[in-house]
């Protein structure tokens, strides 16, 4: 049994996105609304995935635009109001993403309880936001100092918006990370999962979780699922297929009814 199995319920499991909107600090945070806005529409959204059916859902505060690679003290006790606010209402298995910042990912796990976090742990990168470097063996040393050792780490094995500055094969890097750093989960990135690439990157690190993170829908979950262990979907649940909208209750109980079609023929 894999940990999906047994922390998320199922296998070819889908980990929801619940988006919050710009926060404290950000350029776009709303100041006549305030954070109660922020933590009712968190609040819509939550309730809209877990109606719909996901297995899981992943908090991440996806409209902090321009994205930090050293993420700000007021994010993370932005987002960890939300979830506090929204715990009892949470019926499902969660985690966290902290854009882009890896310890701060796993101190708000370690506050929150959160079960998993996605996040850049390895790798340096030529990026949107400017040279990004990591350190994995300091990230999971703090990972350890604060007692968050049973969080389920998902590692991008290379992140949206970012290119690896060393030229390697993609099966590379997978095979490097999971031999140094046994990563819970691997995330393939893009606007669309190649499936050559889902099937090469499988093929390298075949006894590791495999996830899609990004550009799974109606038309190509079926293809991607039957490589990847699992995805991670967003903006499929949202009005019209749109980033910007909020999450649509009628798309997710139909993608959800379909992959539960799905895995029942597996």
């Amino acid at each position: 049994m894999t940990w999906l199995k047994e922390i998320l319920g199922t296998e070819k499991a889908i980990i929801a996105m619940c988006h919050l909107l710009p926060l404290p600090g950000d350029p776009y945070f709303n100041n006549e609304k305030g954070m109660d806005y922020v933590v009712e529409m968190a609040r819509k959204d939550l309730h809209a995935l877990q109606e719909g059916g996901v297995d899981a859902i992943m908090f991440s505060n996806e409209f902090s635009m321009p994205y930090l690679t050293d993420v700000k003290t007021e994010t993370v006790a932005a987002m960890a109001r939300i979830i506090g606010e929204l715990m009892s209402e949470i019926k499902v298995p969660f985690g966290v993403n902290v854009l882009w910042d890896a310890k701060k990912s796993l101190d708000l796990a370690a506050a929150t309880g959160a079960k998993f976090v996605r996040e850049i742990f390895t790798g340096v990168y030529a990026s949107d936001f400017g040279t990004w470097n990591t350190n994995v063996g300091e990230t999971i040393r703090h990972q350890h100092r604060i007692g968050a050792q049973n969080v389920k780490l998902l590692y991008n094995v290379v992140p949206e918006s970012a290119a690896y500055l060393a030229e390697r094969e993609i099966e590379s890097i997978a095979a490097s990370t999971v031999f140094n750093n046994r990563p819970d989960a691997g995330l393939t990135a893009g606007a669309k999962t190649d499936v050559q690439l889902l099937m090469r990157v499988k093929e390298a690190v075949p006894n590791t979780i495999l996830l899609v993170n990004t550009g799974v829908n109606f038309t190509n979950f079926k293809e991607q699922l039957s490589i990847a262990d699992g995805a991670v979907v967003g903006t499929t649940f949202k009005y019209d297929g749109k980033f910007e909208n909020h999450v649509d209750v009628d798309r997710v109980k139909k993608f959800m009814d379909k992959v539960k079609v799905f895995r029942d023929n597996l």
